[in-house]
């Protein structure tokens, strides 16, 4: 006999991830607000406590932890903007070169697998312990 129950839980998974994301792109929005503060961070700021009000009427309670795995994205791109170093790092420019300090990346991609493992796994921890299995 085959029941419909498997496609309900399957729906209701990719919604409850979707919701997650929803809550990475606002954490994503902080943290780059935060890291961009004294340009248009407080604008990104900004936006993302609208968009945590927005979910937080509309989204279930459970998907908040994904807030928590948005750090990850700006620490990503700044591990990226740093890939050269660390030290003095020089490229060829038209009419000579240029050069910038830039930082080692390694921390950056550290704070970011750290960020981004523990919203997934405290999210696949919720959903587990509601009996939701995904």
């Amino acid at each position: 006999m085959v029941t419909s129950q498997p496609t309900a839980d399957a729906e209701g998974n990719v919604v409850a991830w979707g919701w997650f994301l929803g809550w990475l792109a606002v954490g994503a929005c902080a943290g780059t607000g935060l890291a961009a503060i004294l340009s248009f961070g407080i604008v990104l700021v900004l936006l993302a406590a609208v968009a945590a009000g927005v979910l937080l009427w509309r989204s279930p309670r459970r998907t908040i932890v994904g807030l928590l795995a948005g750090p990850a994205v700006p620490l990503v791109y700044i591990a990226y903007l740093n890939r050269g170093g660390p030290g003095n790092v020089c490229r060829a420019a038209a009419g000579g070169q240029t050069c910038v300090d830039e930082y080692a990346p390694v921390p950056f991609l550290v704070g970011a697998a750290v960020f981004s493992c523990a919203g997934v796994l405290m999210f696949i921890a919720l959903r587990h312990r509601a009996g939701k299995i995904g």
